[in-house]
């Protein structure tokens, strides 16, 4: 399987969303990675830019290189084991929205199904019963077309490529997913197809409930 070449885009260098003196919001593009990668041509990423000008910024939880949306980072240590908790014990509340290829029969439903690496076909992951680790994920139609859906997703739990996978599992993969689309549903759109919409969770110094959105670069209404 042929990946694409990495071209993150550069204007702006990243997109802040809040700022405070303990957390930094940002919206980060499709097509950026949220850490460096292992290969040297895969060094820019989201968390770099963002050091350049915050030293002391720590990354919290991340989001796919294709997908676009809200994302947290700490500015001091204190706050980054505040966030790293909330998001371990699942006390933050994550929104996604992405369109997959064709209907699904239900309007809504969960999907519960573990996860894990699919080694021999990295950087893919799989359903494995076995050896996989907890996965759930909510979901529910928006808006149907003839070809395609649009659908809200509340991921329980955080696996790498969980929304992918889980949308793949119920048979309706995620438009303009490189690793998991084929034919039609990979070039009915320019890029993936899945935005992290709403990120909900508690100030790390005053305990503050906030809740963050990102405008989509598709559209979801």
């Amino acid at each position: 399987m042929a990946l694409l070449p990495y071209d993150p885009p550069m204007d702006p260098q990243f997109d802040v969303l809040y700022q405070d003196d303990s957390i930094i919001v940002l919206n980060k593009p499709s097509g950026l990675l949220s850490v460096p990668g292992r290969d040297p041509v895969h060094f820019d990423s989201l968390s770099l830019r963002v050091a350049r000008v915050y030293p002391t910024t720590q990354v919290v939880h991340r989001l796919d290189m294709a997908t676009s949306g809200v994302i947290v980072m700490a500015l001091h240590r204190k706050a980054h084991s505040e966030l790293s908790r909330q998001f371990r014990e699942r006390e933050t509340v994550k929104c996604y929205y992405a369109w997959v290829y064709g209907n699904p029969k239900q309007s809504a439903g969960s999907i519960d199904l573990p996860l894990c690496c699919d080694w021999p076909n990295r950087p893919r992951h799989m359903v494995d019963h076995e050896n996989g680790k907890a996965a759930l994920t909510h979901w529910r139609c928006i808006r149907r077309l003839e070809d395609r859906c649009l659908i809200k997703l509340i991921p329980i739990t955080g696996r790498s490529h969980q929304l992918r996978v889980h949308m793949k599992s119920l048979g309706h993969v995620i438009l303009g997913d490189n690793l998991y689309a084929e034919g039609e549903a990979l070039t009915m759109a320019p890029h993936l197809q899945l935005h992290a919409a709403e990120l909900e969770f508690r100030h790390p110094k005053n305990k503050e409930w906030l809740k963050f959105t990102a405008p989509a670069p598709f559209d979801i209404t």
